[in-house]
């Protein structure tokens, strides 16, 4: 009876994260602290921390003692403390969504209740597209025309949705295995349902990743043949196509930017170089902030070559020489939070030195088990394998990899991604002992 009551408390606060994320950070923090907590008073309730032996976690710990080192190397230590120091929660979290997600009827529950979510989400997506705010009256034209949905003043929905979307249509995978293939052919369209709405969000980055994402899946999955692959991948295509053109929003969003951005790019080639160091830089280029923010995080990696200026010190870094009264800038760096690339994040927060190592860390992590995951067919585990490559394609915008929300996004996925697998869940030895 007791071992129900605490399933079931778990279930309602894994339940819980895909609404903590959308109320805000500060919700989502407090909900995983929550878990975390529960699980370490739960776990010393059973007398048993043996999964603190397995290579995994060990692994994840010795990430956390490279972010201690790299707070006493920051610029402004005190900056980076409380998200360095504070990493320690994704080792417990990891470890509580192994525990409980090894059970098949607790997955079952929190998928169920997480589809229902997300599904909503979506067709919120679609409400507000057409009707220019959401179903609880959010959006307008403050973000020209982007979709917030529940956000409420952040246009990030499409990239909330792609964290999900894949683990929802692994989930249904997995659970019409046994059916007919009509009924793959139906999750098949539901997949084009979440990609659509995240074209309709008007992300470029996260639509790109989306189409790659879900272009990476159904490559591996072995529910159709190669002739129905081409088919399903030309026909989205195709329909995405359609659906940029008949927008006008959209094909500026996807279309006159991006080739216009090109065009002006080419005929500025010649004068960056003389101006990039002029004063009033960020109003000068602000239509081409990537290409500039790029720029100024690797400027910041070579003057910080081998450890960066330290997590969250990026915003030190490049705003030290912003004149806020003339709105000009008195140096070479572009004034932001994050270079808004994660490779160059990584270099210039870390430099050389500290962004191999978080690579190697992060890449064993994601790609350790990679034989096992192929050889077991596990779509859930596949949809978040999916989702974790695509975080780290080259060139592509993204937003902080450090920050709360992308990080939890991160975390999430990894953490399902070895507990939905006995084969790569870190208590397929231990857990009966706990029980």
């Amino acid at each position: 009876m007791a071992q129900n009551k605490i399933e079931n408390y778990f279930l309602i606060l894994f339940s819980l994260i895909p609404i903590s994320i959308i109320i805000g950070p500060s919700v989502s923090l407090s909900n995983i602290l929550l878990i975390d907590l529960s699980f370490i008073l739960f776990l010393i309730y059973k007398r048993d921390f043996s999964f603190l032996k397995d290579k995994t976690i060990k692994l994840i710990l010795l990430l956390c003692v490279y972010l201690i080192f790299n707070t006493i190397i920051s610029q402004d230590s005190l900056t980076g403390m409380a998200r360095n120091f504070g990493f320690i929660r994704w080792v417990i979290f990891f470890g509580a969504l192994n525990y409980f997600f090894y059970d098949k009827i607790f997955i079952n529950k929190v998928f169920i209740f997480w589809t229902i979510l997300i599904s909503i989400l979506c067709l919120d997506i679609y409400f507000e597209s057409y009707f220019g705010k959401n179903i609880l009256g959010f959006g307008g034209v403050e973000f020209g025309k982007r979709i917030v949905s529940f956000f409420k003043d952040e246009p990030i929905v499409g990239g909330y949705m792609n964290a999900f979307y894949l683990i929802i249509v692994g989930y249904l995978f997995f659970k019409f295995k046994d059916y007919s293939k009509k009924y793959q052919l139906v999750i098949l369209i539901i997949s084009l349902f979440f990609i659509l709405a995240i074209l309709l969000t008007g992300e470029r980055s996260n639509t790109i990743k989306s189409i790659l994402a879900i272009s990476i899946f159904y490559s591996f999955i072995n529910n159709f043949n190669l002739k129905e692959k081409i088919f399903c991948f030309s026909s989205v295509l195709i329909l995405l196509i359609i659906t940029i053109m008949s927008s006008d929003f959209l094909k500026v969003r996807y279309i006159n930017q991006i080739f216009n951005h090109n065009k002006k790019n080419e005929n500025m080639q010649v004068n960056i170089k003389e101006n990039i160091f002029k004063q009033n830089i960020f109003a000068q280029y602000q239509k081409d902030r990537y290409f500039h923010a790029y720029r100024s995080g690797l400027i910041v990696f070579k003057d910080h070559l081998f450890f960066g200026v330290g997590n969250k010190n990026y915003r030190i870094a490049s705003c030290k020489n912003y004149n806020k009264k003339d709105n000009k800038y008195y140096d070479k760096y572009i004034c932001t939070t994050h270079p808004h690339q994660t490779y160059i994040e990584f270099l210039s927060e870390h430099g050389l030195l500290g962004t191999m190592l978080l690579i190697f860390i992060l890449f064993k992590l994601i790609f350790g088990h990679l034989k096992i995951m192929r050889k077991s067919n596990n779509y859930i585990q596949l949809g978040c394998l999916t989702y974790l490559i695509v975080i780290f394609v080259p060139i592509l915008p993204s937003g902080a990899f450090f920050g709360d929300s992308n990080l939890t996004l991160f975390w999430l996925n990894l953490s399902i991604m070895y507990a939905v697998n006995p084969k790569t869940n870190i208590f397929n030895k231990s857990i009966r002992k706990l029980n």
